[in-house]
């Protein structure tokens, strides 16, 4: 209970930014079990993304290679100060605008309990370096949870479902509920560990992915066929198999849009 109020406290006081989506997590057994679910296969560096007052870094320090991105200059200068030893690698940058190629990180990580109102944007962030990023343990909204993970014929089945689903394996965790929160969200929250598959796309083909699938579903009740008129002059609209293109956006597979791009 007092370290409960001692978290209340400081929040109150210095860091709650409601133009940021602030929702601090203030119950360390959960933030233990999140860092817990870091697998470090394949790879030694971690970056943690929006730390808020470093509930996750105490035990992320245990581990090699931390590097730290937040936004909030306040929240940066604090940790700053609490985790002296690391500070030239507590980065005050908004990680939607960070490079990994200005830092030379090419192999690392991603940990966080990300801000549910720019959380389908940090999801397409990491998608931007994918190649970079063999796992990401994340907190997300249930609602973005369901999102990424719904197959064909799902009416939430979209343009991110099948970007994420064509790069990574998606593993929900567990369920964390609101009140392990301050200030209290209005919904509850899944982490979830996004993996690295084995599908490759050269660069010229992941761009054409991404624009494909959004063209694809800005018409998602038409068929491809005349939804990706835009096309005719590629491959695409020549290339039928299993009747592919007579079919809505939304019946096609993650492994059918692939196939289309491939």
């Amino acid at each position: 209970m007092k370290q409960y109020n001692k978290y209340i406290y400081i929040l109150n006081k210095f860091f709650i930014n409601k133009k940021l989506g602030q929702h601090f997590l203030i119950k360390n057994k959960i933030a233990k079990k999140i860092v817990d679910s870091l697998s470090f296969k394949n790879y030694n560096t971690v970056l943690e993304v929006g730390p808020g007052l470093g509930i996750l870094t105490k035990y992320l320090l245990k581990k090699p290679n931390l590097f730290i991105i937040e936004i909030d200059k306040r929240l940066v200068d604090f940790l700053k100060k609490k985790y002296y030893n690391i500070k030239k690698k507590i980065i005050h940058k908004d990680f939607l605008k960070w490079d990994p190629e200005d830092f030379s990180l090419k192999n690392f990580a991603i940990i966080g309990n990300f801000p549910y109102n720019i959380s389908s944007k940090i999801l397409f962030h990491i998608l931007k370096y994918e190649q970079y990023i063999p796992e990401c343990i994340g907190m997300f909204s249930k609602e973005v949870v369901k999102k990424i993970t719904s197959k064909e014929g799902n009416k939430k089945y979209g343009i991110s479902s099948i970007l994420v689903q064509s790069f990574y394996n998606i593993k929900y965790l567990f369920t964390v509920k609101k009140n392990v929160f301050y200030p209290v969200p209005k919904v509850e929250s899944s982490v979830i560990s996004l993996t690295r598959n084995n599908n490759v796309f050269s660069s010229y083909k992941k761009k054409l992915l991404f624009n494909f699938v959004k063209t694809a579903f800005n018409k998602r009740r038409k068929k491809l066929k005349n939804s990706l008129k835009l096309y005719k002059n590629t491959n695409i609209l020549n290339f039928n198999k299993n009747n592919f293109l007579d079919k809505r956006a939304e019946e096609l597979s993650v492994k059918e849009f692939n196939q289309l791009v491939k």
